[in-house]
């Protein structure tokens, strides 16, 4: 049996329970995508737009599901087909770009939504890794060619930093991604490009502001999100790279321990952190916030995240596998169901989220596929390519037998 990625010893009780999360959490992949389009909703709620990020995580839940006999090879293809036919023939964005959000009957842009730079590099990671289980089969060439179609320069807007999106009406919105955050992934997928790639300057020019929680000093995105420390790492093995001195994987372990010292030190505040922690933007009672902790803006209100703790596994196997199992010992019935956990809770407002947010159950089975076997997304993802060429262009260091403690 393989052996979590980082070596931790894990009990047979503690494993089958990771094993399921990541089983259930696959299923809502396989009833929340649209049958017709393959175009995978952004929420279990009623009504909810599809969501091009989540479509990525369908691709990957399929051909990880697929792999472990969860559903045969045949199924997993035919739905990949379906959404790389929908993607093709919609023609859901500009110059290689999609739309943030989509009708997931018609494959149309929906909520005014803008084409998106992060939430395309997601979809394009994922498609990647699927195309990782399906080499021998067309699946595979039709996703390196959506992938090779992308005009990373285009998003850029003629300066340093790639831009969060562009709106057929507004042209490209006035944000940037210039310091550290969730877009790692992005900028891999762009510099690792065999066809449109950007120059290794603007790997470079994004700031890597640290301050210092508890001693420690991290290099901490704005909100101090924990998906902000999670996504890129879910297919980027970091832990033996290094950027100017800066490991990454290190830093998010940091980050994490951060969010988990930050929601004890709130805890007579807010009962739901007593034993308990994972503040990441999720649904809470007033809606969806950028929840997170310091160092960062650190909005709370006393609701969790159920999928931070469990996305942060890697770094954290110990106090992510504690939460985890206290959650599900006392919180199930208000928050586990069919496709795994709900989203989030808050004790203090006797507050539970009801729906499933797709990029959320996206990450969990990720991040669990890694950690339950050996680094499996990590070992598919590090050999392609893109990403060698990534590490060269970016220069950076590899250090061969770091742990990355």
């Amino acid at each position: 049996m393989s052996s979590p990625a980082n070596g931790f010893d894990l009990s047979e009780e503690d494993r089958t329970l990771l094993k399921k999360i990541e089983k259930d959490s696959i299923q809502y992949f396989i009833k929340e995508t649209n049958p017709t389009t393959g175009l995978t909703k952004d929420s279990s709620r009623a009504g909810a737009p599809a969501s091009i990020a989540a479509t990525g995580f369908a691709l990957a839940s399929f051909a990880i599901a697929a792999n472990h006999g969860w559903i045969s090879n045949q199924e997993a293809s035919e739905k990949i087909k379906k959404t790389l036919a929908t993607i093709k023939k919609k023609k859901c964005g500009k110059k290689g770009f999609y739309y943030h959000f989509l009708d997931p009957e018609t494959g149309q842009r929906t909520w005014n939504s803008e084409v998106s730079s992060i939430d395309t590099a997601l979809f394009i990671a994922n498609a990647l890794l699927a195309a990782t289980y399906f080499e021998q089969s067309g699946l595979s060439k039709q996703i390196y060619s959506l992938y090779n179609q992308i005009d990373w320069p285009w998003m850029l807007n003629g300066k340093e930093f790639f831009c969060h999106g562009w709106k057929p009406q507004d042209g490209f919105l006035p944000y940037y991604w210039d310091m550290y955050a969730e877009h790692l992934i992005l900028q891999a997928l762009a510099l690792g490009s065999s066809t449109n790639p950007v120059p290794a300057s603007v790997w470079k020019a994004w700031r890597r502001e640290s301050e210092l929680y508890n001693g420690k000093k991290i290099i901490y995105s704005y909100t101090g999100s924990l998906f902000t420390y999670q996504y890129s790492h879910a297919f980027i093995d970091f832990r033996n790279l290094e950027d100017q001195n800066i490991n990454y994987f290190s830093n998010s372990k940091l980050a994490t321990i951060a969010n988990w010292e930050f929601s004890s030190a709130n805890q007579s505040q807010y009962k739901t952190y007593e034993g308990a922690w994972g503040l990441s933007a999720s649904l809470g009672p007033d809606g969806y916030k950028p929840y997170g902790a310091m160092p960062g803006n650190a909005m709370h209100d006393g609701t969790i995240a159920v999928y931070a703790p469990i996305s942060s596994i890697i770094f954290t196997p110990e106090e992510s596998i504690s939460v985890i199992k206290k959650i599900y010992k006392t919180q199930s019935p208000n928050l586990y169901g069919p496709y795994g956990f709900r989203d989030s809770y808050n004790l203090d407002s006797n507050w539970f989220a009801n729906e499933y947010l797709g990029i959320d159950q996206g990450i969990i089975v990720l991040m669990l596929e890694n950690f339950l076997n050996d680094g499996a997304i990590w070992k598919r993802f590090m050999k392609l390519p893109l990403t060698q060429r990534w590490i060269k262009l970016a220069n950076l260091k590899r250090q061969e037998n770091n742990s990355a403690e």
